[in-house]
């Protein structure tokens, strides 16, 4: 996983990635922290529609893998390197999308 760095050019864009990459893990104290950060700088109502953003980008994923829908060539071209070091090519979703490689 990479380490995002900076604020992305948008306002507390710093707080957003460290509560992205915090849902990606098992440390439930970065997500703590991260969650009470942006709770704190930008109200929960934010901290709700920043959670609803990061479940919807998972439901995405999850919706697109169940219909089979293909990665784009130029995608599947440019993640063929992760994709494999990372083991994702042997997930038991994948074994429908034999044109990855």
């Amino acid at each position: 996983m990479g380490k995002g760095e900076g604020d992305g050019g948008i306002a507390h864009g710093d707080l957003l990635v460290r509560f992205a990459e915090a849902v990606l893990t098992d440390n439930t104290d970065a997500l703590t922290a991260a969650r009470s950060a942006i709770s704190a700088t930008l109200g929960d109502a934010a901290l709700v529609d920043t959670a609803a953003v990061a479940g919807l980008f998972n439901a995405i994923d999850r919706v697109a893998d169940a219909t089979g829908i293909p990665l784009e060539p130029w995608k599947a071209e440019e993640s063929a390197d992760f994709r494999a070091e990372l083991g994702i090519n042997e997930f038991a979703s994948m074994a429908h999308r034999t044109a990855y490689e």
